[in-house]
């Protein structure tokens, strides 16, 4: 495994093209393979938008992409330009209507900046090599709505166990990482710590809760549809590519046109 990150890395670049923009970091501190997250623009992209990424891709030294979590149709133009599918991904909402009770109490507190390394571990334990989370992810998830909650949970001795980041902008919720370290697992902490979150977004306004999880991973779906999560039509993918594979654009427009 490689070490664990104790702080986020830059933003490497945003990339241009068209009314659309690429941002690109490091995916898990590796200078070969980009993080790349599309911002929202008037209209969808191109195949020839996403093939101008590539080659600016390329010239920045990346060899493979990694997308963020897309639904379909902005899955559409990546797939077009030559992309494949890394992790498809259920996505389930909540209602806000009617939040459980946690199985038990457990004590939730704010992570304190020193735990970040903690913190890290514990996404490291949980999600493997594959999904694990580096201080840049970290930060894009916190960072990703206007408000965001934080809550951890230790051990007797103050060790980090688990943790969840949240977030909300306008009347939506997100529930954006939940881990619990293998140790401490079927204690009742991931419970725990969804409730906080979905209480938090319901006191502060927000009238539905998404959250989403890899295919396969049955004991988080379990998790959340046992505290009123239902899935959604919607079907969202991770995709990748070697970005040898992908060919010039075929309109060879530049960014601005």
């Amino acid at each position: 495994m490689r070490p664990l990150d104790n702080a986020p890395v830059p933003f490497h670049e945003l990339l241009p093209s068209g009314d659309h923009l690429l941002r690109v970091n490091r995916w898990l501190g590796r200078p070969d393979v980009a993080a790349v997250v599309l911002y929202q623009a008037p209209r969808p992209p191109g195949a020839d938008d996403v093939r101008r990424w590539a080659e600016g891709l390329r010239q920045l030294g990346y060899r493979q992409a990694v997308t963020s979590a897309m639904a379909e149709p902005e899955q559409a133009p990546f797939l077009a330009a030559g992309f494949g599918v890394r992790e498809r991904l259920h996505l389930l909402s909540h209602a806000l209507d009617d939040v459980p009770a946690a199985p038990r109490r457990v004590l939730l507190r704010r992570p304190r900046r020193a735990e970040r390394p903690g913190i890290l571990a514990v996404d490291a334990a949980a999600f493997g090599d594959r999904w694990r989370f580096d201080g840049t992810a970290l930060a894009d998830a916190i960072g990703a709505t206007p408000f965001s909650r934080q809550r951890i949970a230790t051990d007797d001795d103050g060790a980090v166990i688990a943790y969840a980041v949240c977030g909300r902008t306008q009347a939506r919720g997100y529930l954006q990482r939940l881990a619990v370290a293998p140790r401490a697992r079927r204690q009742g902490l991931g419970a725990a710590l969804v409730v906080d979150a979905l209480r938090w977004m319901r006191r502060h306004g927000a009238e539905q809760a998404l959250v989403n999880t890899q295919y396969g991973n049955e004991g988080a779906l379990a998790l959340y549809e046992g505290l009123g999560f239902r899935p959604e039509p919607t079907r969202l993918a991770v995709l990748e590519v070697d970005l040898a594979a992908i060919g010039p654009p075929t309109d060879r427009a530049g960014p601005g046109a």
